[in-house]
């Protein structure tokens, strides 16, 4: 595992998180309150060279099989 990165969400996400992973990113913020963004941070994982992201509310994106991201939101 190698270590990652936080930062905020609606902000910019690591230049090394490739543009597919980005893109999941805006897709998940895109969906919350501008006003609850500011309390939220994205945690940047790289297990086995790939992204592996969680948001502080429990929304995490994974890698598929294929490498494409997978979004899971939140568990109750």
């Amino acid at each position: 595992m190698q270590l990652g990165t936080r930062w905020p969400a609606g902000g910019d996400p690591p230049a090394a998180l490739p543009p597919a992973f980005g893109a999941a990113v805006r897709e998940v913020e895109a969906g919350i309150p501008a006003a609850a963004l500011g309390d939220l941070r994205w945690t940047l994982t790289w297990r086995e060279r790939r992204p592996w992201l969680e948001l502080d509310d429990g929304t995490s994106i994974t890698p598929a099989a294929d490498g494409s991201p997978r979004v899971r939101p939140p568990e109750d």
